[in-house]
């Protein structure tokens, strides 16, 4: 069992909040609000580091790699969320991008005690991924030292894999450990110790970025559309139509009958509208140009 390590920044007190049971309730919610503004400063200040990891992931995503993350309870949860998120808002394989959580998914709805201190049980999953020189891991915790984590991420390099920490600790022994350190110093929490505040809310504007630009550089959106979504209910049908006529200048039910030929896939509707094609060679043009829209229009 590791014992608690007071120097960290986010186990310390902040005596600014130290009589927050006293106070009434708005202004509690003021102070919470104010803390959560120095979040996205602390975000911009790792921006340089998230960039470079990202290109690096995304390069690997470009020949076939995966993206997956590892993370232990508040961090294992906003991993296995931003992982979950990624099919139906670009259309990936589930197999694409995962969340791995210490504890299993029995760890997503409530605390396994002592799941983050086994780092063989990290590396153990990374070998049941059978994670290969082609993916990505992103190890996730907000001290940078979960134990599941660090194990999961020696794995990851002894496997070949690129590897990536994200933490919200200075010089912690997570960033030691990858190709690509992330810190976001957020610093104490209005709640003692309860990162799944402010340290969460970091973790989970960059895992955004991570995900969402590298799906970007893989050609799953069109400019900000997100051309690759799945429609799986009548809001997201009638954005895909929307998309698609505002992309080829379409009115809306040749939008729909495009889309309906298409088997639902935006990309294709939007070439056989604007290239005046079947779906079997619309389908065929995108294939050509590595299912990128953008290249495919410019034939």
């Amino acid at each position: 069992m590791i014992e608690p390590v007071p120097e960290l920044a986010t186990e310390q007190s902040d005596p600014r909040y130290s009589q927050i049971d006293r106070l009434p309730t708005e202004q509690i919610a003021r102070l919470m609000n104010q803390a959560d503004a120095a979040v996205p400063v602390a975000v911009a200040v790792a921006l340089p580091a998230i960039s470079e990891a990202i290109d690096a992931i995304a390069a690997r995503m470009a020949r076939g790699g995966r993206l997956l993350y590892v993370g232990a309870g508040t961090s294992g949860r906003l991993a296995v969320l931003d992982a979950s998120e990624c099919p139906p808002t670009f259309g990936t394989d589930p197999s694409l991008v995962q969340g791995v959580i210490a504890g299993g998914p029995e760890a997503l709805t409530r605390s396994v005690e002592g799941a983050e201190d086994d780092p063989d049980a990290g590396a153990a999953a990374l070998k049941d991924l059978e994670a290969g020189p082609l993916d990505s891991v992103v190890g996730v915790s907000a001290s940078g030292r979960a134990p599941f984590v660090l194990g999961a991420l020696a794995e990851a390099a002894g496997r070949g894999a690129l590897t990536v920490a994200l933490s919200c600790n200075e010089g912690a022994p997570l960033s030691a450990a990858a190709e690509h350190a992330i810190e976001v110093v957020v610093g104490p929490e209005v709640v003692t110790g309860s990162t799944r505040l402010k340290a969460g809310t970091a973790q989970k504007l960059v895992l955004n970025m991570i995900s969402t630009i590298s799906m970007v550089k893989l050609g799953r959106t069109y400019g900000n559309q997100m051309i690759e979504m799945s429609a799986m209910n009548s809001k997201l049908a009638e954005r895909a139509r929307r998309m698609v006529s505002d992309i080829t200048g379409a009115d809306r039910e040749t939008a729909g009958a495009a889309l309906d030929a298409a088997g639902g896939q935006a990309k294709i509707a939007v070439l056989m509208i604007r290239h005046g094609l079947d779906a079997q060679a619309a389908r065929a043009l995108l294939e050509s140009h590595g299912e990128r829209l953008i290249d495919a229009l410019s034939t």
